[in-house]
């Protein structure tokens, strides 16, 4: 499997080059050279260092921020009836709209600041994860709930060493598709008044069609968010092992 990723990777360079060496596209997508160029170029100056790591803390603190209340939140609507009836339907209307479109009453409620920022990359990932930990609570086998409930255990018991294992694996997917829509987020996020930031950079680029610093930009932003989730997708291995075995 890892000699078919390396021919994958090779593949799409090479097709990255041809496409690159048409005229009419290499105004738009400068070749890979090019952008090795300006990465060099863009470290040198020291600038690019902090557009990362300032992009890095804004979705790092929105993701937990928004695992830390969809943790509860989830559980709650999924254990009762009444807190779900009252939570899901407003959970479900404001998942319809783009983050992006909130950016103009963040900005009037917090400001230009980071706190903004890191609201609307909350927003993003909060209603990601707290949809499917909920289907992984509602999804919990009612055979081992009812078994339990013959064998004396208590609801506080039942919750604690039945259901949240249960939903266990539900909560690492969650994690990954929050920390992908909070990646998503970011450039929409940087839009309020950012001046640093990955995002930030791409759309001072494009300013000057500095193409290849664009496409830095990009790419900076899919392989940080692909390593992240490459890291996440070791941990769900590491720790839902038992299911693989328990499937065997």
């Amino acid at each position: 499997m890892k000699k078919l990723t390396i021919l994958s990777i090779i593949i799409g360079l090479l097709f990255w080059f041809a496409v690159s060496s048409i005229p009419a596209v290499n105004a738009i997508l400068t070749d890979p050279l090019t952008i090795a160029k300006a990465f060099i170029s863009e470290w040198k100056k020291g600038y690019l260092l902090q557009h990362i790591s300032i992009s890095l803390w804004r979705v790092v603190a929105g993701f937990t921020l928004g695992l830390l209340v969809a943790l509860p939140v989830a559980f709650l609507m999924g254990w009762y009836k009444s807190i779900r009836a009252l939570l899901e339907p407003w959970i479900q209307f404001f998942r319809t709209i783009p983050p992006i479109a909130l950016i103009p009453l963040v900005i009037v409620a917090q400001g230009v600041g980071e706190q903004a920022k890191i609201t609307v990359i909350f927003v993003s990932s909060f209603l990601v994860m707290v949809i499917i930990i909920f289907q992984g609570v509602c999804n919990v086998d009612l055979t081992m709930i009812k078994a339990a409930r013959v064998l004396g255990a208590k609801d506080r018991h039942i919750f604690l060493e039945v259901v949240v294992p249960a939903s266990f694996p539900y909560i690492l997917v969650s994690m990954r598709l929050g920390l992908a829509s909070a990646w998503t987020t970011l450039v929409a996020a940087e839009l309020t008044g950012a001046s640093r930031g990955l995002g930030t950079m791409i759309m001072e680029a494009s300013l000057y069609f500095r193409m290849d610093v664009v496409v830095l930009g990009i790419l900076l932003i899919g392989i940080i968010g692909l390593m992240m989730d490459r890291g996440l997708l070791y941990l769900e291995r590491r720790l839902t092992g038992w299911q693989e075995v328990r499937r065997n």
